[in-house]
Formats: C-alpha cells, structure tokens, sequence
C-alpha cells in the first residue's frame, strides 16, 4: 500500500526559486506572507495530508458512501478527519479574511490542493466544493446573504455545493429545465432535479448551501435564461442556526469506479426556498466563477493522483527483485537486481517524475497569476494575468488530468501482477484519475473551449501573456552553451504550436469543424509546450548549481537530468500532435454516421 510523503523540496522550488514565491508579500493584502510564514503552512499541510488524510485512502474506497433514511454516511474516520481539518483552518486558507478566511496566496492553496488530492481525492472533494461556492457567492451573492452564508463555508462548519446536471442535460445547460418561482418575500421556490452532484448529501456538516442553476418564469430560452441561487440544505433560525428542512433531498447515490468516499448524489428540489445570486437571467456568469475554479482544482486533483502512484511505484521499483542488469549486475549481494535498473521501469518512472514536476510548476506559476490578478496594484499587469488564466485554465484540467491518468497507469504497469490488486493500492489512483478527466467539463470540451473561446478572444489576446515570454526566452537563450540544448527542442515545439495556431485559426473561420476536429491535439500541443518552458526556467536555475557546494544531495542535479529526459523523450510528442493537426478533420468527417 503506498505510503504518501508530500515533495515539500521539490514545492519549495518550485514556490521561492522558480516563481519568487517572496515577492507575493509585496502585493497588497499579502503583506505578512513572507516565507517565514508559508514554510510553516506546507509543514503542515504535508502532516495533515500525511498522518490523517492518506491513512484512510483506501479504508474509504473500499467502504464507500452509503445512504440511510436519506442521509449521506461517509465512511469510518472521515468525520473525526474532517473535524480536525476544519479546526486546524484548512477549509479557509485561501478565503478573504473579511469572512473569517486566512487570505492565503493561490500559489501556495495551489501546492496545499495538491498534497490533499495526492493523499485522498475522495475527502478532498467536500472542503473543495465549499470553496467553489465560497468563489461564487463571494464575487456575486448580495452583501446581505454574503454576511449570512459564508463565514460558516469559510470555516467549514456548513458545506457547499454546485447543483448543475439533470438528467437531460450535461455540457449543454440550456437545456435546463429546474423551475424557479418568485415568491412574495423576495426568495424563490426551487423544484427539479439534479444529479451528479459532488458532496450533494454527507454527514459532515450541519448544513449544506447548493448553489443551483435553475429558469424564472419570464426566462428566455437557452443559456441566456439561466439563473443561480443559494438554497441550504436546512433553512436558518432567527439567530442564524440551521432549523427547518428545506425540500431538498438526496433520491440516490451513484455507485462509481473511484472517488467512492466521494458522495455522488441525485439531488432533489421541492419548492425548496432560495435566494437569487447576482442578476436574472445571468446565473452562468455567476457560476463559471465557481466552475473555472473547480476546473482548476480538478487539474490539481490530476497531478496529486500523478505524484502518489510515482512514489508508490518508486517504492516497489526498488523492492522488487526480478532478473539481472543487462550492463552487468549492479546488486551481487541480492538473488537479483531491483527492476529500477532496467530500462523500460526507468522509462516509465521518468516520463512519470518529468510530467509531475511540470505540472507542479505550472499550475504554481497559474495559481500565481492568479494573485497578480486579484492583488497587484498595476491593472495591466492584472489584465495580463487574468488572459494567462483564463487561457491556461482549460489547459490545466485537460492536460493535468490525462497525464495523470497516464502516470496513474505506469504505475500499475510498474507493479505487474501486484499493481491491479487491490491491496496494494496503486489500481484505486488509475480509477480515481479516470473520473478527473471526465468531470467539471470532460477533457473534449476543455478543448473546444480553448480554440473556440479562449484563442479568439480579443483578437488572439489570451495567447500573448503565453506565447511572447516563451519567444522571449527562446531567442535570449537559444544560442547559449550550457542551456542552449534543452531551449532547442523548446524552439521546435513552440514553432509547431505557432504554426498549428494559424491553421486552426485560418481553418476555424471557413469550418468551424476543422478547428474542433484538432481541438484536443492543439490543447495537448500548447500543455506540453508549456511543459517545455516551465523546464527550461527550471533548468536555468539548477544549473549553476548542480554538483557545486549548493547540490548536497543532488536535487538540482537530478532535475537537470529529468528536463533532459522530457526533452529527449517526452516533448517530441509534439511532433506527432502538430502532424495530426495539420492532417485536417476531413478523414474523420467524411466517414458516415451510419456505417459506425
């Protein structure tokens, strides 16, 4: 059973060294975050997520959720578990202190989520829905329900949820047909149903506050007649306590492949009462701020899975004796040599640690933009932010997630036999990363939100917080000696991006087909790049350092070594992708829809 350790070296790289993790205390409202403050908060995160999270990853997969008298049971432990992470702050490190939150920087929330999903996505998901409402509510709620509803989400004493599926309807919401009937007080009665919903029903609040998508009477048709409202699981007593039940009831839970201490609940409103969140008629702008965060964090959710199958196969790679080194026996005091010398587990185990370390650095330098937005005082610099993440945001999910359903499945690889036992733990991270790729927006609709939204916008403004640093750092550095050999496969991959960008845009304005057809390509085209960049920064720093006084135990050494292995190995896959893009969709389009 693997053993999870949060990479708390390679996250300090990753915060101070590569994205001057420092410099967020120069931005206002960040002021006390120096370093002397974050080191502490990953120390214990790492505890938390280490000693009480990890050691019932696999008790609740294999107990489950379970519904009695309609009431959602977690499995054993979740709720004491819940209870001291809530007591320790964890469910408001990254919330406005004006609501009882600690305002921590998204870049730091961004390793913290990560080392929770690493050591048990199933819990991590109830505190990673209230912070999706708490976003929500707090960019669009009145002043008057923000003041009633989120002190108890910061301080995880009441949970939140977002109520968008039914059973007709998925991606396209439009097709929404939960009613909302104003009511003379100002609320409304909510009737329909949801389902899918995340955390919809458990025991480990007192209180539950969906947020649900949901047509007025006067309500035009389509996406344009979407409102949100906040209806809780209980309604509130005079001095603010939960009391009556609202109409809102869980019919079933979903009997899934992973995540199963996950509640997945049928949700079901009966003249519920709620309270509109922003404008009529406008509920998905309110509830796209709660799902690009959510899509974020599933990125997370990918990378986490990713990290825990690597140190479980590292483990085993080093235990399991099988055969001899085909250069000559490296272990003569042992039967046999541990499968970590052969090639093809070191293959596996690289394209692992490459990929991980690649995300954790991007989806750091994206949690980082995000407080440029939110906090820097220049607004250019906060509208350059905004683009990179809203440009980055379909990439982090997609990308994260498949990655880490490939590094999930090396894992098991590495194991053999004993991978897809279900004692040792490793096949419960392959069923768990399947479901990331698939939930808040599957994978393919991350792409088409990516050249059909994201690279047109604006005239193609998304693109440059993106393209023009990497061009930067290209033609500073492409002819230097000692980094000139990872920026050259750099240069090759972001001119295939560069090249596959104009097709799709040149192709997307004829046929709108062509482009969607290399949608998933291009997204994946882009991911890696970015990859490629996030490496070379990370190379130019270790550099200097690797085997000096500065390198004790060989850390920057061994990422100098990784970023050569994704260069040699991994980011070549762009020639493939670029060659499948300007392919065209025409062989898959022309095929007719009756011979499948």
């Amino acid at each position: 059973m693997p053993s999870y350790q949060a990479p708390l070296r390679d996250m300090r790289f990753v915060l101070y060294e590569l994205h001057q993790g420092d410099a967020l205390s120069t931005l206002p409202g960040y002021e006390d975050f120096t370093r002397d403050l974050l080191d502490p908060v990953l120390d214990e995160a790492a505890k938390i997520c280490g000693e009480v999270l990890a050691p019932l990853n696999r008790s609740g997969d294999e107990e489950g959720c379970r519904l009695e008298n309609g009431v959602v049971r977690t499995p054993a432990g979740f709720k004491e578990a819940y209870t001291l992470f809530r007591e320790g702050g964890w469910t408001g490190i990254a919330c406005d202190p004006a609501y009882g939150g600690q305002g921590m920087p998204k870049a730091v929330n961004t390793l913290v989520e990560e080392m929770i999903c690493a050591a048990n996505l199933s819990f991590g998901m109830y505190p990673g829905l209230s912070h999706g409402a708490y976003t929500a509510l707090h960019a669009y709620a009145s002043d008057e329900l923000k003041d009633l509803y989120l002190p108890k989400i910061v301080s995880g004493e009441w949970a939140g949820t977002m109520c968008l599926t039914e059973p007709h309807c998925g991606t396209d919401l439009g097709l929404c047909r939960t009613r909302a009937v104003p009511r003379d007080d100002g609320s409304y009665k909510i009737t329909g149903t949801k389902i899918f919903i995340s955390a919809g029903e458990h025991d480990l609040t007192e209180n539950i506050i969906h947020l649900v998508l949901a047509r007025l009477p006067d309500a035009p048709k389509g996406i344009k007649g979407i409102s949100l409202f906040l209806v809780p699981k209980h309604l509130l007593r005079e001095d603010g306590t939960p009391g009556a039940a609202n109409g809102v009831t869980c019919g079933s839970i979903e009997h899934k492949m992973g995540i199963k201490a996950s509640a997945t609940c049928v949700l079901n409103f009966d003249d519920s009462v709620g309270w509109l969140v922003g404008e009529p008629h406008k509920g998905m702008r309110a509830m796209f701020a709660m799902m690009n965060t959510e899509r974020l964090a599933v990125g997370m959710q990918g990378l986490g899975l990713a990290e825990a199958s690597y140190q479980g196969a590292v483990a085993y790679a080093r235990e399991r004796l099988q055969g001899r080194s085909l250069s000559g026996v490296k272990h003569p005091d042992k039967p046999a040599d541990p499968i970590i010398v052969h090639p093809d587990i070191r293959r596996m185990l690289l394209t692992m640690r490459s990929t991980v370390e690649g995300c954790r650095a991007l989806g750091v330098w994206i949690g980082e933009a995000l407080d440029r937005q939110n906090h820097h005082p220049d607004p250019d610099v906060r509208q350059n932010a905004e683009d990179l993440v809203a440009l980055m945001t379909p990439v982090v999910k997609a990308l994260f997630t498949d990655l880490g359903f490939e590094a999930t499945n090396h894992g098991v690889q590495i194991l053999g036999g004993h991978g897809y036992i279900r004692e040792n733990g490793m096949e419960q991270f392959v069923r768990d990363a399947r479901i990331a790729q698939i939930y808040e927006g599957t994978n393919g609709v991350q792409a088409l939100d990516l050249i059909g939204r994201k690279m047109p916008a604006h005239a193609g403004r998304y693109l440059r917080p993106f393209f023009h640093p990497v061009a930067d750092l290209i033609a500073a550095k492409v002819e230097d000696e000692e980094l000139g050999p990872f920026v050259q496969p750099l240069a090759k991959a972001f001119g295939r991006l560069q090249q596959a960008t104009g097709q799709i845009a040149r192709g997307g304005l004829a046929k709108p087909e062509e482009a969607a057809a290399a949608a998933t390509d291009y997204l994946r085209l882009l991911g890696l790049v970015a990859l490629g960049y996030m490496w070379v920064r990370m190379v130019e720093i270790a550099l200097p350092k690797a085997g000096t006084d500065q390198d004790p135990d060989g850390f920057y050494r061994n990422k100098v070594v990784t970023a050569r292995f994704f260069m040699d190995r991994v980011l070549p896959e762009t020639g493939a992708l670029f060659s499948a893009i300007m392919a065209g969709g025409k062989s898959m389009m022309e095929f007719e829809e009756a011979a499948f």
